[in-house]
């Protein structure tokens, strides 16, 4: 690069510098050893890979104040716990008008194991997938709505999704259009899901053409079932309740019931009601992580939400066979990761190498153990069960 064409690079801890790759050029023309090729959705401006050692970058090229919106953004986000990808860099290029498409961009990482929305496509739809992505994509926009994200622009090509046990797990990756306040009013919410509809029934009728359909084909109420969803899911989480004097019970009942959801609990609110002999219950909800925050403590694995859920599941499993020859659950714990969890995770890790979750097979492992239980009418030992599974090809699940 030319003095006159160095770039503004204002990079994270943690990632590489970037000053290898050709700044000085637009994105479309990169011709750099770097570049890698990933499958990705319809976005609005030019989106490029590139690999550094086994870590890939995503590089978004966009105006330069729109791209330091967005960084901006992302970074306050992940402060909040929200699920987006990280951002790991902001590339501003002086020399070039600030309204030109190549004046910024944003360098975020790319998540592991993740994919585009057009991995889940079959026969012009979403199939067994739908209900997946029903609860996914409802579950992402409660949570952002929570921590008083406004996005302005969800779609299915503006997120990762990623295999979550039987679920889905989907990573907001886009936030141009994101505002941020303390709380979202009902007004902004509604119209956070208008502007999610509309988008999703573009991206189905999208999808319909590209595979040469009738429009009238399309699933083009994918996005009203998507509102559907969050709305249950919204009232679910923010219902007050009445209890009286000697319902403290109804406390513990209710942070369980917030914690099966996967989400965390804050503040515990009394507040006495008018007749003085009730009070009225408030629970101050947070993030989604309440298992996956748990799963970490006890082994410092990373997992998603539903992964580490059935992977607690395994813990239970064992405490029950075990734990009247245990101290205490915190024994039991230990016996669980040092003598199965940690042998088991390694041994799929090598039989996988590089291709594949550990972590999402292991719940697949899970899921064959518990079907090869339920018909054999008894408890299927490990070694027995895993045999099993790796010669029957190492499946999951059936979707849906």
């Amino acid at each position: 690069m030319t003095a006159m064409a160095t770039p503004h690079l204002t990079i994270l801890p943690g990632n590489p510098d970037f000053l290898d790759l050709p700044w000085n050029e637009p994105l479309s023309t990169w011709d750099s050893p770097r570049v890698v090729e990933l499958p990705t959705g319809v976005h609005r401006h030019v989106v490029r890979f590139v690999a550094y050692g086994e870590r890939v970058y995503a590089v978004k090229e966009l105006p330069a104040r729109i791209a330091r919106h967005e960084f901006e953004s992302l970074r306050e986000l992940e402060s909040r716990k929200a699920p987006v990808v990280a951002a790991a860099g902001l590339v501003e290029r002086a020399w070039v008008d600030p309204s030109e498409e190549w004046s910024g961009a944003v360098i975020t990482r790319y998540l592991d194991f993740a994919f585009s929305y057009r991995e889940l496509i079959s026969a012009g739809g979403f199939g067994q997938r739908r209900n997946q992505l029903l609860d996914g994509l409802a579950g992402l926009l409660v949570e952002l709505h929570l921590l008083g994200c406004f996005w302005g622009d969800c779609s299915l090509s503006n997120v990762l999704y990623r295999y979550d046990a039987a679920m889905l797990d989907i990573t907001m990756v886009d936030g141009e259009t994101v505002e941020l306040h303390d709380s979202l009013s009902a007004g902004q919410r509604r119209s956070d899901l208008d502007i999610m509809v509309v988008n999703v029934a573009g991206g189905m009728a999208d999808i319909a053409a590209e595979q040469g359909a009738e429009i009238d084909d399309a699933d083009l109420f994918l996005g009203e079932d998507i509102a559907g969803r969050y709305a249950g899911l919204w009232d679910e989480l923010n219902r007050e309740f009445l209890i009286g004097p000697d319902e403290g019970y109804l406390i513990t009942e209710r942070v369980v019931r917030l914690n099966a959801l996967g989400f965390e609990v804050g503040e515990v609110e009394l507040e006495p009601v008018e007749d003085g002999r009730r009070l009225r219950l408030k629970v101050e909800v947070g993030g989604r992580g309440y298992h996956r925050h748990r799963l970490s403590h006890l082994t410092r694995i990373g997992a998603t939400e539903n992964q580490a859920r059935q992977i607690l599941a395994d813990l239970r499993y064992h405490e029950a066979k075990h734990i009247g020859s245990a101290a205490n659950k915190a024994v039991a714990a230990i016996q669980w990761r040092v003598g199965t969890f940690e042998p088991l995770l390694k041994a799929i890790g090598d039989l996988l190498g590089r291709d594949g979750d550990p972590v999402q097979k292991y719940c697949d492992f899970l899921h064959h153990r518990y079907i090869m239980s339920f018909d054999q009418g008894r408890d299927v030992p490990n070694e027995e069960a895993f045999a099993d599974w790796v010669s029957s090809g190492m499946q999951g699940p059936p979707p849906g």
